[in-house]
């Protein structure tokens, strides 16, 4: 490493691809991290020299790889035996089927019966086990000479139950192969024996080679789910980076955006407003053009100067009306002592006067 124990930025971004994506577990670091731990880059270079990718010691990795290893043996051992027991089994429940719906030959159930007794008693010697005698009670009392005394009582007759249960295991064991093939390849249902045979040779090798393109395709997943989540980290970063930049920049810009935006809202309301008055008075001088015509406008005229001289007459007359008015006003209690007697004679003389006028209309 550059400068020492430190990292630089171009390294940090080395170490992150050979040691933490390759050579490490997964871990969700950044560059950055890096450069504000300066050490910690040498730490994971001297770690990934003593661990293997799922983290463990390069020696507890040997040992636990010849144990998985061991292991296999083990269960590929015990698989063959379980197979084989249960094919033996099917075999058996397959005779007691028979034994309902049709008639066995005497050498079917020889065979099958000698094969049930066998692996009945070889099944009771497996549970008495090995060592047990001499030190804890047997069970049910028993020993294996009293098993032993159960088993078939001519060697010959087991001896020939054994070569027939070969050859029935190979063809019970064929049939089921024949099944798994037609299971994981459907077209070969329709082939012969011969090429279904052929076929089954080489299934072995192309299951294993499926499950390695299953695992490779896991793996790849695994690393593209831990790319997924470095890119979603650094995204999620300059996501907050741009809305605090988005948020600073509305801080500043805002109330002058805001008062610009503002005063261009107001002058715009105010053209528009002055837009409307205008078109209102438009509107007021089309209504009042068509409402009055040259001939109706001379009329109102005429109109209006006889009624301006009615008006300028009659206050004339109000004017001559007020003098007389303050005149008689001029002369206080007399004048109204006055009118009231001359209103009481001039009403003795109209009363006079219609006597009269009944009187002449009388003698005529």
């Amino acid at each position: 490493m550059a400068s020492g124990d430190f990292c630089l930025p171009g390294e940090g971004m080395e170490i992150l691809q050979q040691v933490c994506s390759k050579q490490l577990p997964p871990c969700n670091l950044n560059e950055e991290d890096l450069l504000q731990n300066p050490y910690f880059g040498k730490l994971l270079l001297s770690v990934s020299q003593h661990v293997d990718e799922s983290g463990l010691s390069l020696t507890l990795a040997k040992e636990q790889a010849q144990a998985w290893k061991e292991v296999r043996l083990h269960k590929t051992a015990w698989l063959r035996s379980e197979i084989l027991q249960r094919v033996i089994q099917e075999l058996l429940v397959d005779y007691y089927v028979k034994t309902q719906d049709t008639n066995l030959t005497a050498e079917d159930k020889k065979f099958h019966e000698t094969l049930e007794q066998r692996l009945l008693v070889t099944e009771l010697t497996r549970l008495l086990g090995p060592g047990q005698e001499g030190e804890v009670p047997s069970l049910l009392g028993l020993e294996k000479a009293d098993l032993l005394e159960l088993m078939p009582p001519s060697e010959e007759d087991f001896v020939w139950m054994r070569a027939r249960l070969q050859l029935e295991v190979e063809e019970q064991l064929k049939k089921k192969c024949f099944t798994l093939l037609c299971y994981h390849d459907p077209n070969s249902d329709s082939d012969s024996e011969t090429l279904k045979a052929a076929k089954m040779w080489k299934l072995a090798e192309v299951l294993v080679s499926e499950k390695q393109q299953c695992q490779d395709t896991k793996s790849q997943q695994k690393e593209r789910m831990v790319l997924l989540e470095k890119q979603s980290a650094t995204y999620s970063q300059v996501l907050l980076r741009c809305l605090a930049l988005l948020q600073r920049l509305l801080q500043e810009h805002r109330l002058k955006t805001q008062s610009e935006l503002d005063s261009i809202n107001a002058q715009y309301l105010e053209i528009k407003c002055s837009a409307m008055v205008l078109k209102l008075r438009m509107e007021e001088l089309k209504v009042l053009s068509d409402t009055y015509t040259a001939e109706k406008v001379e009329v109102h005229r005429l109109i209006r100067d006889r009624l301006e001289g009615a008006i300028r007459l009659q206050e004339q007359d109000m004017e001559k009306s007020r003098q007389v008015l303050n005149t008689y006003e001029v002369l206080g209690e007399e004048f109204d002592r006055l009118v009231k007697e001359y209103t009481q004679l001039k009403q003795t003389t109209e009363n006079k006067r219609w006597v009269l006028q009944e009187f002449n209309k009388a003698y005529h």
